[in-house]
């Protein structure tokens, strides 16, 4: 995948994201050549999952982060996104990435964060059963299954869904 050395990812973080929701796309896009970039509300801070199983360390601060640095924007579940959603560069970043039609990927309750985007509305996608009816709320249309790609709106609904929602993130900076 000689093609995907070049791509430069945002993984989105904040406390308590769902541990293999940031750790299995990481992982599966370094091993395919990608550089992710880790950005979270301080450049230098230290994030936990929720589950405890994986610490991140932010490289680059949201509010210096822009997208046009970036090929894609990847947001993991867990409770990250709700806090994500109130960090207005985050947000920003988002709306953003969405905007120029860049590949942007969410999964479990990511979607909260695209939510506040305002990006949503006549997009199809999935995520965590509980967050559905916001989605709908905000103009989307929520189907169940693993993995949904929607143009440039990658969307998953939990851990199990990891290993295609990788994939579709690959698939998509490799076209």
């Amino acid at each position: 995948m000689g093609e995907l050395a070049g791509k430069r990812v945002a993984m989105l973080v904040e406390d308590e994201f769902e541990d293999v929701e940031l750790t299995g796309p990481l992982e599966a896009m370094r091993a395919a050549g990608i550089t992710v970039i880790v950005v979270g509300p301080a450049a230098g801070g230290t994030y936990k999952g929720k589950r405890g199983e994986a610490v991140i360390v932010a490289d680059v601060s949201a509010g210096s982060a822009r997208i046009k640095d970036f090929d894609a924007v990847v947001i993991p579940g867990g409770y990250a996104p709700g806090r994500m959603r109130m960090r207005h560069a985050m947000v920003d970043l988002t709306r953003d990435a969405m905007s120029a039609g860049k590949p942007v990927a969410a999964i479990c309750h990511g979607p909260q964060l695209l939510i506040s985007a305002n990006a949503l509305k006549g997009r199809t996608l999935t995520c965590w059963p509980s967050i559905a009816i916001d989605v709908k709320n905000a103009g989307g249309l929520y189907v169940d299954k693993p993995v949904v790609e929607d143009g440039n709106l990658i969307t998953a609904r939990k851990a199990d869904d990891v290993p295609v929602f990788s994939d579709a993130i690959i698939r998509a900076l490799a076209r």
